[in-house]
């Protein structure tokens, strides 16, 4: 099976456990349902619970239950994009080539259908049932680090809108990409190995290996915004610049960014080398990660 066979596999398992998870539209009330689900299946290629999902088969023969775990992270990310995409922040009319939350559903409702998988989010952890709750802690404490102000997700946000106008430089550069985009990345490796009760040495090497694709994502990410188009992208292109934020292009250029992808790639390899055919898969993923043009 080639690596776009097996993700797109993966994907449809992902997709039936979120739509298993997530309340119906009918159910009231309905309109938040609706939002929430009109963001979550909007089309992601659900790099992040795949992630995690891998990190686990790399430390434990095929770890029941795992993809439960693992569609928290893409609540998570959800959450993320919609509140990301608000006038507030980035106000983005379109993602992955459907309008945002807040154009169909107003921006009050966006705001809550983000609040709503959030919580979803660990709402799931909280249930799964098949894991010691030694580990169901853990993985609940990772997450919301992941996610949280020091380090975190929320943290990079937050250096990202304030870096707005601001000279770009690799250091400031560093601090946000570090935490917007690479924390969620290493955490999806992170809870995945702690679910498949990974050895130390094992949850070091993965977490390694979540920087360095993380970093490599979002590079790309930034590249890609300045080559492709809008309906490549299915948001709008060219918005980093617009606003002004710090990017990989504008700290490096467009072809030193790429050599650095580039490298990332092959640390990330070498990151998960311990584990032999274990890790083939997320060897593949590192590929697609820096070779993507959208």
């Amino acid at each position: 099976m080639s690596v776009k066979e097996y993700l797109e596999s993966q994907r449809v398992i992902i997709d039936a456990t979120l739509d298993r998870l997530t309340p119906r539209e009918e159910t009231p009330p309905s309109t938040i349902h609706r939002a929430m689900r009109y963001s979550l299946f909007a089309g992601g290629k659900r790099v992040r619970p795949i992630l995690c999902m891998e990190a686990a088969r790399a430390v434990s023969d095929a770890p029941t239950g795992i993809e439960e775990a693992a569609c928290a992270l893409e609540l998570i990310h959800t959450y993320s994009l919609i509140h990301d995409d608000l006038p507030a922040l980035d106000n983005d009319d379109y993602r992955r080539g459907k309008l945002t939350c807040h154009k169909v559903f107003g921006e009050a409702m966006a705001i809550l259908a983000g609040d709503a998988l959030l919580t979803l989010a660990f709402e799931v952890l909280s249930a799964l049932t098949m894991i010691d709750g030694d580990r169901r802690a853990r993985l609940v404490k990772e997450l919301a680090r992941a996610s949280g102000t020091l380090g975190g997700m929320i943290g990079g946000q937050v250096e990202d809108l304030e870096g707005e106008g601001k000279p770009a430089e690799a250091a400031l550069l560093n601090t946000i990409h570090t935490a917007k985009t690479g924390a969620l990345l290493r955490g999806s490796l992170r809870l995945g190995a702690i679910y498949g009760r990974a050895e130390m040495h094992q949850l070091s090497a993965l977490s390694r290996y979540g920087e360095h694709v993380g970093l490599a994502f979002q590079i790309v990410d930034d590249v890609l915004d300045v080559e492709q188009t809008s309906e490549a992208l299915g948001k709008t292109a060219g918005k980093d610049a617009e606003q002004e934020k710090i990017t990989f292009p504008a700290v490096y250029g467009v072809e030193e960014s790429k050599r650095m992808a580039e490298s990332e790639r092959q640390k990330a390899h070498a990151a998960v080398e311990m584990f032999g055919d274990r890790a083939k898969r997320l060897r593949e993923m590192a590929d697609l990660i820096v070779n993507r043009k959208a």
